[in-house]
C-alpha cells in the first residue's frame, strides 16, 4: 500500500484553480520531493492531504485513510508528523514547555536523541528564537514521536549550510528505517541531494514524475567561468552538454548537462582566473525542460 496516493485532486476558488487533477502516489520508506516555485501549489496539496481543506475534486488517501473521512484521518494522524512552511509557535512559552506539551499530546519517545542532532535553545522563550532555532524545533517536534509518515513544507527554510546537511543526512537515515517522507521544496539543489522521486508542480499541475537522477541529468550545473584572456564561443557549443552560452569581457557562464570529465578537459584549455558551478534556477529547469504548460 502506498503511503500518499493521490487521484485527480483538485481545489478551486472560484474561478482560480490551485491544485488541478493532481495524481500521484508516494511509496512506503520514500523520499518525494514535491518541487516548483513559490505560488505552483504545493502547500495547498499539503493542505489537502491532512485534511486542513476539502478538495473540490478527486481523491486522496494517507496511511490508507481518506482525507474526506475525519475519523479515518484522525487515526492515520497519530502515526504521521507535519513541519508547516512556517510554523505558528505560541512564542510566550519556552521550546522545552512546547516541546512537553506535544509530547503529552502524541508521545516523544525520540524527542532526546533529536535534541542531540538540531539542539534549539529549550530555556529560551520561542519569541527569542532566530529562524533557524525555530525550525529545528519544528523538526523536533515532527519526529519525536517516531511517525511512519513525515509531511513538511519548506523544511530547510532558515537552517544555515552546517544546520542543512546536518538535516538531509537525517532524512536519509530515516528512509532507511523505513519511515516515508514528503518534502516541498522550491531548492532543486535540495531535493536532489535527498530524494528519491519528484513530483514537479507548476501552475498547479503535475508537470513530471521523475527519479531523481532522471532529474539531475536534466538539469545540469551552471557553469560561471572567468579566465585570464577571452572564451570563443565556438569553443564552448562544440563541446557535447554545453548549452545557454553568455559571453563576456574575460568570461562565460553556460549549461553544462554532461560529462565530468569532458568538463574538464574543456576548462584546461584556459587559465582560469574564478570557476563556480553551481545548480542553475529553478525556473529556468522549469522552462528549458518542462515549459509553460506541459504534459505530465
Amino acid at each position: 500500500m502506498s503511503a500518499i496516493s493521490v487521484e485527480g485532486l483538485t481545489k478551486a476558488y472560484g474561478d482560480v484553480v490551485a491544485t488541478d487533477a493532481l495524481t500521484f502516489d508516494v511509496e512506503e520508506g520514500e523520499v518525494f520531493g514535491y518541487l516548483g516555485p513559490n505560488g505552483a501549489g504545493k502547500t495547498t496539496t499539503i493542505r489537502l492531504l491532512l485534511g486542513f481543506q476539502s478538495p473540490s475534486a478527486g481523491r486522496a488517501r494517507v496511511l490508507g485513510a481518506d482525507v474526506s473521512d475525519p475519523a479515518a484521518l484522525r487515526d492515520a494522524k497519530r502515526r504521521l508528523g507535519y513541519l508547516p512552511g512556517d510554523p505558528a509557535f505560541d512564542g510566550s512559552i519556552t521550546g522545552a514547555e512546547f516541546l512537553d506539551y506535544q509530547g503529552a499530546l502524541k508521545g516523544e519517545s525520540r524527542r532526546e536523541e533529536l535534541l542531540d542532532l538540531f539542539r534549539p535553545p529549550l530555556d529560551r522563550k520561542i519569541r527569542e528564537y532566530s529562524t533557524g532555532n525555530r525550525q529545528m524545533l519544528g523538526i523536533v517536534q515532527a519526529f519525536m514521536h517516531d511517525p511512519d509518515l513525515v509531511v513538511m513544507d519548506e523544511p530547510t527554510s532558515g537552517l544555515d549550510p552546517v544546520k542543512q546537511a546536518r538535516f538531509h543526512e537525517f532524512v536519509r537515515d530515516e528512509s532507511d528505517r523505513g519511515v516515508t517522507v514528503f518534502l516541498s521544496s522550491h531548492a532543486l539543489g535540495e531535493v536532489q541531494r535527498v530524494c528519491d522521486r519528484v513530483g514537479i508542480i507548476r501552475d498547479g499541475r503535475l508537470v513530471a514524475l521523475e527519479a531523481v537522477a532522471d532529474l539531475r541529468g536534466r538539469g545540469g550545473k551552471r557553469v560561471d567561468l572567468h579566465v585570464d584572456g577571452d572564451v570563443e564561443r565556438d569553443a564552448l557549443t562544440g563541446v557535447d552538454g554545453v548549452s545557454d552560452v553568455s559571453l563576456f569581457d574575460g568570461g562565460a557562464q553556460f549549461t553544462y548537462t554532461g560529462e565530468y570529465d569532458a568538463l574538464l578537459d574543456l576548462l584546461a584549455a584556459y587559465d582560469v582566473a574564478d570557476l563556480t558551478i553551481e545548480d542553475p534556477p529553478l525556473e529556468d529547469v522549469f522552462l528549458r525542460f518542462y515549459g509553460e504548460r506541459e504534459e505530465p
